[in-house]
């Protein structure tokens, strides 16, 4: 098998506690998907994160931790009628550094997405890595421009999407 990466970055103008709280609450992943998706989560068994290094009454919800596993489902294009399932674990989490998540099971034959956090002037950066492999053996390569621009489009659209959201989580907290 051969494995490809896919890497991001955005920064926002907004604390990392903050950021990190939006990205690590389960509850915002499908509202960070496209609409036609139909993006849901099916079932999630949470694994308490570690105790927050400084806890804030500010940020509230809830937080996955290392051990946690989600399964959604999502229509893989617009007006499918049949839905994919993907059940994620997440493997690794820091508070205010990173967490990373792999596929269970889903479409892919290996994903790994780490997600890691670092101030940046008066915001945040944000770094998306993805390490993944394609299902379909010695075709996988051929596959491989239309599953990069399928990846980059969807964190395009993220990327868009969490610009909108997190103001909106700003403004709730005040």
């Amino acid at each position: 098998m051969m494995t490809y990466t896919y890497n991001a970055e955005q920064w926002l103008p907004f604390p990392i506690e903050v950021v990190f709280a939006f990205f690590s609450n389960p509850e915002n992943l499908p509202r960070l998907m496209p609409g036609w998706q139909k993006a849901r989560i099916e079932e999630a068994s949470f694994a308490p994160p570690p105790p927050h290094p400084t806890p804030s009454k500010r940020i509230r919800g809830i937080a996955a931790g290392a051990g946690t596993r989600i399964t959604m489902s999502f229509r893989p294009f617009p007006l499918s009628p049949i839905r994919l399932p993907w059940e994620a674990e997440i493997t690794e989490f820091e508070w205010n550094d990173h967490f990373c998540d792999i596929q269970v099971r889903g479409p892919f034959a290996y994903w790994k997405h780490c997600h890691r956090l670092t101030v940046e002037g008066a915001g945040t950066r944000l770094k998306d890595s993805v390490e993944y492999e394609l299902p379909l053996g010695a075709l996988s390569p051929l596959a491989q421009p239309f599953a990069a621009f399928q990846i980059a489009s969807i964190f395009k659209f993220r990327q868009a999407r969490t610009a909108e959201l997190l103001p909106l989580m700003v403004g709730s907290l005040r």
